[in-house]
C-alpha cells in the first residue's frame, strides 16, 4: 500500500531572478510503500534534511507536489495542516526536543493530550508503548535525568503514540555513543517490523544506513542512486560505502 508519493519536488532559498539563489532540491520523485524502512543519504548540503522538512509540512516546496494517503499535502489549508501533521507524521529528532520542564510520561502523552483523547486510552496507550520500548522505569523521570538513551528511546515513543502513517528520523544516532546508537537502531527495526512502522531516516552514518531496507542518495539535490537491502547487512553496509565513496564521503 502506498502511503506517500513525492512527485518532482524542487527546492530553492532567495530569488531566481538574481545571483543570489540556492537549489537545495531538484525534481526529487520517489514512492514510499506501508512498512518501508529507507534511508536518505548525502554529503553535507545535498538537501536531504530540506527534503525531510518538507515531507514533515516543517518547510514548503518551491514546486511540485507530494501525497499522504492519496491526499495532496500542498492543497491542506494551515489548519488541515496542523492536524495532519500531528495526526499522520511521527518526529524523531537528533536532539530529542524533549520538554525539560515535563517527564519523559508527560512528553510522550502530550500529542495525545492536544488531540482530547480519553484520560484510560492515553494512560493504556503510554504504558504499553514504553514497556516495549524499554523505559517504564525511569518513566516518571524528566529529561535531564535519565541518560541520551532513554531519552532517544522516549522521544520514540512519542513519535509512535498517534499511530502516525509515516515516521520521518532525522540523524537519530547522531547525539549518542555507539551503545545507545546501536541500540537505537535496533529499536527502530524493532518499531519497523513489529508495530509495522514506515520509517524515513536521514544519516551520513553508513552503520546506521545498514539497518535500513532501501537507501535514497541524494547529490546536489537531486537522486543519485538507489540501493535495496537483503538479508545480509554486512553486504548491505559494503554497498552503501561504495556508493558514498562515490559521492565524495559520508560527511553531513
Amino acid at each position: 500500500m502506498q502511503i506517500l508519493k513525492v512527485e518532482n519536488i524542487s527546492k530553492v532559498y532567495g530569488s531566481k531572478k538574481n545571483s543570489n539563489h540556492y537549489t537545495a532540491l531538484k525534481n526529487i520523485s520517489f514512492e514510499v510503500n506501508q512498512g518501508d524502512f529507507i534511508g536518505v543519504m548525502g554529503s553535507s548540503g545535498s538537501g536531504k534534511t530540506t527534503l525531510l522538512n518538507i515531507l514533515g509540512s516543517l518547510d514548503k516546496p518551491t514546486s511540485g507536489r507530494f501525497f499522504m494517503n492519496g491526499s495532496e499535502v500542498g492543497a491542506l489549508n494551515r489548519n488541515q495542516l496542523a492536524k495532519h501533521r500531528m495526526e499522520n507524521i511521527g518526529f524523531i529528532f537528533q536532539d530529542y526536543n524533549l520538554l525539560e520542564t515535563m517527564t519523559l510520561k508527560e512528553n510522550i502523552i502530550l500529542p495525545l493530550a492536544l488531540r482530547g483523547k480519553d484520560t484510560a486510552a492515553i494512560e493504556a496507550k503510554v504504558s504499553s508503548l514504553a514497556e516495549n520500548l524499554g523505559i517504564s522505569h525511569v518513566i516518571g523521570k524528566y529529561p535531564y535525568e535519565v541518560s541520551g538513551g532513554e531519552q532517544q528511546r522516549a522521544a520514540a515513543c512519542r513519535a509512535l503514540v498517534n499511530d502516525p502513517k509515516v515516521i520521518l528520523a532525522d540523524e537519530p544516532t547522531g547525539n549518542l555513543d555507539s551503545k545507545s546508537g546501536k541500540d537505537l537502531l535496533k529499536l527502530l527495526t524493532q518499531i519497523n517490523t513489529e508495530f509495522g512502522a514506515t520509517i524515513l531516516m536521514v544519516t551520513h552514518d553508513v552503520f546506521a544506513a545498514s539497518y535500513c531496507r532501501k537507501i535514497l542518495f541524494i547529490r546536489d539535490g537531486e537522486i543519485y542512486n538507489e540501493l535495496y537491502g537483503g538479508s545480509d547487512r554486512k553486504q548491505f553496509f559494503d554497498s552503501i560505502i561504495n556508493v558514498m565513496s562515490m559521492l565524495g564521503g559520508g560527511e553531513g
